[in-house]
């Protein structure tokens, strides 16, 4: 009776909780939809917030790496997207489109911001978390306006275009039928345009699945124990600075990565998509959204964000459309008031999943 009691036991303490395993499903089912868009989602609008959507995870979940696993608040994060971005662009420019610039310029980018991140970690990561933010916010400013001024490197406020390998071209046929057309799959043209989508898709799955790795390791739980209590984990003896220098090096270099593969994707670079505020901001909320310190919670809140912001619009005109009858709600529901709803949406997802929307689910489901 004892060993079926013990491991009965045992077995209940194995099992995985109920609110982890729906933070798993739900992962798992963007994770789905994310792999088959191309095929899913035939639109074009669709494909492009498909794969913002896939570069984003790992931006977002790099920065949880600093804010959610060791409470570290950084506003350099996009500075160092932009560096991936800007150096892939720049030597695609140069160069013209060849794998060669992409790895030269990728590597360029990435080294830079591996060095800024080294400098910016050992100058600043001793001083109190408010100062350090300020550092980090200074030098993401200075590399805006580097990057708009240096108009004949960067393009200034206009950016620039270029061409990537002829792989991901609309033209390329990847696969050709027995007439010599493009080959189909599901209806959908299997074309430069698949390859590019898979492209960032695979890298940012390898990006993410390297992340996971991370917070499982060893390291993982030293970076929680310093989040939870800096002095206590410096007098167990691990050297904090170090753990938080080496931290904030490796979610930069996954962030300039990230960069390279939106440069990539988008045949296009400037300020805004690369460097601007606004991006900082969405990290920021999309983190919260989905949780701190869960990694899942990047999948969740970035779908949940990147879905309001691109179909909020157009459900409200939907909604303004079928309400026209009703005094007063076609007027809010107007959708040049879309912004309004957005706040709306994150105070609501704030306050009915204070801990965000993976990180209120697991602490529910463990109780």
């Amino acid at each position: 009776m004892s060993v079926a009691t013990s491991s009965h036991s045992g077995t209940s303490e194995r099992r995985v909780p109920a609110g982890r395993l729906a933070v798993y499903a739900i992962a798992l089912a963007i994770g789905l939809c994310l792999a088959f868009a191309p095929f899913l989602f035939t639109d074009v609008r669709a494909q492009e917030v498909a794969a913002r959507i896939c570069i984003f995870i790992v931006l977002v979940a790099s920065y949880d790496l600093l804010i959610g696993y060791t409470g570290i608040v950084s506003f350099a994060h996009t500075m160092f997207f932009g560096l991936g971005a800007y150096g892939t662009a720049m030597v695609l420019k140069a160069w013209g489109p060849g794998w060669d610039a992409i790895i030269v310029g990728g590597a360029v980018g990435v080294a830079a911001a591996f060095v800024l991140a080294v400098l910016i970690g050992l100058l600043s990561l001793r001083v109190k978390a408010i100062f350090f933010a300020m550092v980090t916010l200074a030098a993401a400013s200075v590399m805006l306006v580097l990057a708009s001024q240096l108009s004949d490197f960067t393009g200034g406020e206009d950016g620039f275009t270029y061409q990537v390998p002829r792989l991901f071209s609309p033209a390329m046929k990847l696969f050709e039928d027995a007439d010599g057309k493009v080959a189909r799959l599901f209806g959908v043209a299997l074309n430069g345009k698949v390859a590019a989508y898979y492209f960032v898709f695979l890298s940012s799955l390898v990006l993410f699945l390297v992340m996971l790795r991370i917070v499982a390791s060893p390291m993982g739980t030293v970076l929680e124990a310093v989040r939870e209590n800096e002095m206590r984990a410096e007098a167990i003896g691990y050297r904090v600075v170090a753990y938080r220098t080496a931290i904030f090096c490796i979610a930069a270099v996954i962030a300039a990565l990230a960069g390279v593969v939106r440069a990539v994707w988008l045949k296009y670079v400037g300020p805004e998509v690369a460097l601007s505020f606004g991006i900082m901001i969405d990290i920021l909320l999309m983190v919260v959204i989905g949780g701190m310190g869960t990694i899942y919670g990047a999948v969740i809140g970035v779908v949940v964000m990147s879905l309001a912001q691109f179909y909020l619009k157009d459900l409200m005109e939907v909604a303004a459309g079928a309400t026209s009858g009703i005094p007063l709600l076609p007027d809010l529901l107007n959708p040049d008031r879309w912004l309004l709803w957005l706040g709306v949406l994150f105070i609501l997802l704030v306050y009915f999943f204070p801990a965000g929307i993976a990180g209120t689910l697991m602490k529910k489901g463990s109780h």
